[in-house]
């Protein structure tokens, strides 16, 4: 199989390797980045993270990429497209390293990553899983034109919280990529 590889006027999006794996270990240790995507974890949780996101690629077709920075080369996050068993939806999602708060990264990389969903993926609908004090992930959503759309669930082994969940459907999404 061979995964795409997405290039913004800023970012390279393309699928995790073993070089990733550091970086994300300091994503994942930091407690501001986790707050709302489920925590801090260690090396060996985020190990299994990777590999998940990895393994979609093969069994899904379609997973999560890592975030390059053209400029510097530096992994900065993961973003993209995210569906495991027993999501509410096919989702955009992101999530971004704290150097790279405040750039615009992630607006400009889901879109990216929606594009590619819509036309390559055939997706229908795009949903984003957002906790609902997440103001900053709410407002990139809303960027990107979606709208509150429902409450859902966390699923295992996020299980006790409700998701706000926005969205918008492919055709939107393409009305939106004309104007």
């Amino acid at each position: 199989m061979t995964a795409p590889v997405l290039e913004t006027e800023r970012l390279i999006l393309r699928p995790p390797q073993r070089a990733d794996f550091e970086p994300w270990v300091q994503f994942h240790a930091d407690e501001d980045v986790m707050r709302f995507i489920g925590g801090v974890q260690g090396p060996e949780l985020t190990w299994r993270s990777v590999c998940a996101m990895t393994g979609a690629w093969v069994i899904e077709g379609f997973s999560m990429f890592s975030i390059i920075e053209k400029e510097t080369g530096n992994w900065v996050g993961r973003l993209g497209p995210w569906r495991p068993n027993g999501w509410p939806g096919t989702e955009i999602g992101w999530g971004l390293a704290r150097s790279a708060w405040g750039k615009g990264y992630a607006t400009e990389g889901a879109s990216a990553a929606m594009t590619y969903a819509v036309e390559q993926l055939g997706w229908t609908e795009i949903i984003h899983t957002i906790l609902p004090e997440n103001e900053a992930s709410i407002r990139v959503a809303e960027r990107l034109g979606s709208r509150y759309l429902r409450q859902a669930p966390t699923p295992p082994p996020f299980e006790g919280m409700l998701w706000d969940v926005y969205g918008q459907t492919a055709d939107e999404w393409r009305a939106r990529d004309q104007t």
